[in-house]
C-alpha cells in the first residue's frame, strides 16, 4: 500500500511519499496538480503494507509541515526520517554527505566527491545528486560547480537559485 500526499504551496504543487522507514519521495514544486501526480506516480515504489494509515498520516503531516516551514524561511533543518532504499550504496553515500551541508552554505561537486572516494568522482556525484529522491530534505541544491556556477538541479536552475536565495546564499553574477 502506498501513502502519498499532494499539497499546494506558493502556487505550486508538492508531492510526498512515505514508507515504513520514512519519507521516500519528495516531488519539487510542479505548476499543476496533474503534473505533481504524474511525477509522483513515475517515481513511486511499492511500499510495504506494514505502514499503518495512522502512522502514514503522521509522517505525511510532519513532512508537509516541515517543507512548508522551510519555504516560509522558518526551518533550517529537517527532522523527518528518510527512506533512501531507492538509492545505490554510492548514491546513499553521496546523499549522506550532501545532507551535512549546512543551511545557507554551498559546497562543490568536488568537495562532495573527495568525501566519497576522490575528486575524480565529481561527475558521478552530480549524477547521484540528480537521482536524489528527497530533495530539500537532502539539500542537493547546496552543491555547485567548482567555478561558482550553479551546475545542475533536477528542479531546474530557477528553483535552485530561489532555494539558495531563501537560505541567504549570495551567488557570483
Amino acid at each position: 500500500m502506498e501513502h502519498t500526499d499532494l499539497f499546494k504551496l506558493d502556487g505550486h504543487w508538492i508531492g510526498i511519499a512515505v514508507s515504513p522507514k520514512g519519507v521516500s519521495q519528495v516531488i519539487l514544486p510542479a505548476r499543476s496538480k496533474r503534473e505533481a501526480q504524474r511525477r509522483l506516480a513515475k517515481l513511486r515504489t511499492t511500499v510495504s503494507a506494514s505502514l499503518s494509515d495512522a502512522r502514514a498520516k503522521r509522517l505525511l503531516a510532519t513532512a508537509r509541515r516541515e517543507i512548508a516551514e522551510y519555504f516560509a524561511g522558518r526551518r533550517k533543518t529537517f527532522t523527518i526520517r528518510m527512506d533512501l532504499a531507492a538509492g545505490s550504496p554510492f548514491q546513499r553515500r553521496v546523499w549522506r554527505v550532501a545532507s551535512r551541508i549546512p543551511y545557507g552554505r554551498v559546497r562543490t561537486y568536488q568537495w562532495v566527491a573527495r568525501r566519497v572516494g576522490g575528486k575524480q568522482y565529481a561527475r558521478a556525484v552530480g549524477t547521484a545528486l540528480g537521482a536524489n529522491c528527497v530533495p530539500l530534505v537532502i539539500p542537493c541544491h547546496r552543491v555547485i560547480a567548482h567555478d561558482g556556477s550553479l551546475g545542475g538541479f533536477t528542479g531546474g536552475l530557477p528553483l535552485k537559485r530561489r532555494l539558495l536565495a531563501l537560505e541567504g546564499v549570495k551567488l557570483a553574477s
